[in-house]
């Protein structure tokens, strides 16, 4: 657990970005604090100020501007103190010139001073040597603090400086700030108290915080508890939001497992019931970040303003204190007041129910149902949840006997019914998708897809039946002679989903290569970032490989012990811990190249310029050929690139638009260029184990699969499996696909084929 109670330090202060304005990412020049206690340059804020009001860029919580303008905004005498610190250790630096004394032109009268050595911390000024012996010497200055002028601006004399400043007076120069009007609520100098406060009751600085120190230290720890309660708060949504993805990952495979025996008739709807509940998984991680993003930002807003008062109660002065007392009470005062958040959002919890009815013509063996899950209680809950389980799988286990012995007779019965039946029932269904079509026109999905089911929350467990129609843009083509509903084609099974943004990475994640590295694991080329990550397939960050300085990694494939990647024009081969073994300079007439390894592990080969040249381990060019020969010349641009266990080419031709697959000599022995590309060009591509090719389409969102010769067998992955732009795709053990989003995010999918 995070302390909130830590207390920031006068260097962190000064060497912290707090003293740096967020809008002009300059040092602060008057600065001006809002009520939520962000500070800013005055004139960036009045560049801000529109019909009378200013956003705060930080918070974007909206405040009327006086009617004075900006400049009634509160000082912050707090940052004005640390900027004087900060100034006088800048103005005059060693590298850029020996400073000169301040009181040499004023004793002797000459233009310039001699060399300053020392600071006298109570005036503020440089000294030369005799000057600054004369300081100490003097009756009105003896008791003054000099100290050397290099210590002082390395910063060691930085804490007794600070004690050391006085808050001048805005309206009578020279006098320091000493008292606090308590009717006024306004800081005095000797001056000020004279008229018009000379009636008002007054206290010292010092006498004043101490009087008001314990009242603001109270809303801070409010505060405090509030964040713990806000952290916990997402820590649950986070263990709610995981409990649902495997839940779902769960009920996919039951899904699976109950399809088997199947008839071909009952296919499509075994993948409508997937795709609903895919669609209600996606729907419930929506809402769920919202929920997230909301806690993050009230932490946030509520972290900032603890920072700052904490910031000022522990290294400000005591005007600085009381000048922001009032602000700062207010605000922590608002951040308490604020409503406390609602308990983490209810989670319809999908579960599998197989209809006992098999021999009903109009029966459908899978359904959805959805319960709302509640936060789970210590006391009780492991003996609660086992029967709870047990129960589930008792009746999960009788559904699916009752499924084997009604298949052959349902099957029987489908084949014996006669036109006007079969007529009878297709009419059935229609009407059950037309019911399910207004189902949802009711109840959206886009901008808060749950929000008709959150309206009505019961603990009642809430069935919908219907039929779910395709997201895609074009219908499926239709299935190869031998694959229509025989179960042969591979499917796919959910396993995990992970981000590839780390706390390190400066930018977005811009994945641009995939490759496996090790026992499920696999390497990641993050272009926007210049590096090379490791993560498992679980997602579990293994840490980088290192790369020369300067490299933007694109495509990536591991060899042996090795790794190869491309960078701009060059072709690397590097050891895992980033020594580089040797580089290789390719075309320029190409923008990006694609680095596949070959099977046996010890050569790597790169498309160049519409032909693909392949190298040894030692950097020497083993082979190189254009796909279709001689002929094809200057008519091929091989944008993705991999390679089949059968040791064929795979490659991705943006000049023909086509998946083309050449053998080693570059005999093309199949080639794609049909509708199923929906008029795209095609995207990344990778082979599994038994040859079949995985194409990736990102306009469309979907995955589809060729057959080892190019043809188009159907969909593999569509929108319904959470693909959004699908970027880069690669195979782990011949049976986890791997496909990168252009977010960031990677989804991993078992490839379950008929005998796996």
């Amino acid at each position: 657990m995070v302390s909130h109670g830590s207390s920031p330090s006068l260097l962190e202060a000064l060497s912290s970005d707090f003293l740096a304005c967020k809008i002009c990412l300059e040092q602060l020049r008057a600065p001006k604090t809002l009520p939520c206690l962000h500070t800013y340059c005055q004139d960036c804020l009045a560049q801000l100020a529109d019909g009378g009001h200013v956003r705060c860029p930080e918070c974007r919580e909206t405040v009327p501007v006086p009617p004075e303008g900006v400049a009634a905004f509160k000082t912050n005498f707090f940052v004005n103190g640390l900027l004087d610190l900060v100034k006088a250790r800048a103005c005059g630096d060693l590298r850029a010139g020996k400073p000169a004394c301040a009181l040499c032109p004023l004793v002797g009268g000459t233009s310039a001073g001699g060399p300053a050595t020392a600071r006298c911390l109570d005036c503020a000024d440089d000294l030369c040597q005799a000057c600054a012996d004369g300081h100490r010497c003097t009756r009105q200055t003896h008791s003054h603090r000099v100290v050397d002028l290099v210590g002082y601006r390395a910063g060691w004399y930085d804490e007794e400086a600070r004690e050391r400043q006085a808050a001048q007076c805005p309206q009578h120069p020279g006098e320091a700030l000493r008292f606090l009007c308590q009717p006024c609520s306004q800081l005095l100098c000797r001056e000020c108290r004279l008229d018009p406060h000379l009636d008002h009751p007054c206290l010292p600085l010092a006498e004043a915080v101490r009087a008001r120190r314990p009242g603001l230290e109270e809303l801070l720890a409010g505060v405090d508890n509030n964040l713990l309660e806000l952290e916990a708060e997402r820590r649950v949504e986070k263990e709610a939001l995981t409990r649902l993805r495997e839940q779902a990952a769960r009920v996919g495979t039951q899904v699976e497992e109950a399809a088997e025996g199947v008839l071909r008739a009952l296919l499509a709807q075994k993948q409508e019931v997937l795709g609903r509940l895919r669609a209600h998984v996606e729907a419930a991680e929506e809402a769920a970040r919202e929920r997230l993003a909301e806690l993050e930002g009230r932490e946030q807003v509520a972290r900032a303003a603890a920072a700052f008062a904490r910031r000022v109660l522990s290294l400000g002065r005591e005007a600085e204190i009381l000048s922001l007392e009032g602000a700062i009470a207010q605000r922590l005062r608002q951040l308490q007041g604020c409503p406390s958040a609602r308990g983490p959002a209810p989670c319809l919890v999908p579960q599998l129910e197989l209809h006992p009815g098999l021999l009903d013509k109009n029966c459908h063996l899978l359904r959805l149902s959805f319960e709302e899950q509640q936060p789970q209680e210590d006391g009780g809950k492991d003996g609660a949840g086992t029967q709870e389980g047990e129960e589930s799988q008792s009746r999960r286990a009788d559904a699916a006997k009752t499924e084997r012995q009604g298949g052959t007779q349902l099957q029987a019965r489908d084949e014996a019914q006669t036109p006007k039946e079969k007529k009878a029932q297709t009419t059935s269904r229609e009407d059950g998708a037309q019911t399910l079509e207004e189902d949802r026109a009711q109840t959206p999905h886009e901008d808060g897809g749950l929000q008709h089911q959150r309206g009505g929350r019961s603990n009642k467990k809430r069935k919908f039946k219907g039929r779910l129609k395709s997201v895609s843009r074009e219908p499926s083509p239709a299935l190869g002679p031998n694959l229509d509903g025989s179960g042969l084609l591979p499917r796919p099974i959910f396993s995990c989903s992970f981000p590839t943004r780390m706390p390190g990475d400066k930018r977005s994640p811009r994945i641009t290569g995939l490759c496996p590295f090790g026992p499920r694991e696999i390497l990641v080329a993050d272009e926007q970032n210049r590096v090379l990550k490791r993560f498992s397939l679980n997602g579990d960050y293994k840490g980088t490989v290192p790369v020369p300085e300067g490299c933007s990694p694109c495509s990536v494939a591991a060899l042996q012990s090795t790794v190869a990647f491309s960078a701009g024009a060059r072709l690397y081969l590097i050891s895992p811990d980033g020594e580089v073994q040797w580089r290789r300079a390719l075309s320029l007439s190409q923008a990006s190249h694609a680095v596949a390894a070959l099977p046996s592990g010890d050569r790597v080969a790169v498309s160049v310029a519409g032909h693909v040249e392949v190298y040894n381990m030692e950097g020497s060019l083993a082979t190189r050929f254009i796909p279709g020969g001689k002929a094809s010349r200057g008519l091929r641009a091989l944008v993705f690139l991999t390679t089949s266990p059968q040791g064929h080419f795979v490659g991705s031709d943006w000049q023909q638009n086509s998946v083309v697959i050449c053998d080693g000599l570059g005999q093309v022995v199949g080639e794609y260029k049909g509708p199923g590309l929906h008029g795209c060009q095609p995207g990344s591509v990778s082979v599994d184990k038994k040859g079949y090719i995985f194409l990736t389409i990102r306009e469309v969102n979907k995955v589809v699969i060729l057959d080892p010769k190019g043809s188009l067998l159907g969909d593999f992955l569509t929108a319904y499996h959470g693909l959004e732009k699908p970027r880069v795709t690669t195979m782990v053990d011949g049976r986890y696909l791997v496909v990168s989003l252009s977010n960031g995010t990677i989804h991993v999918f078992r490839v379950r084929s008929s005998d796996s």
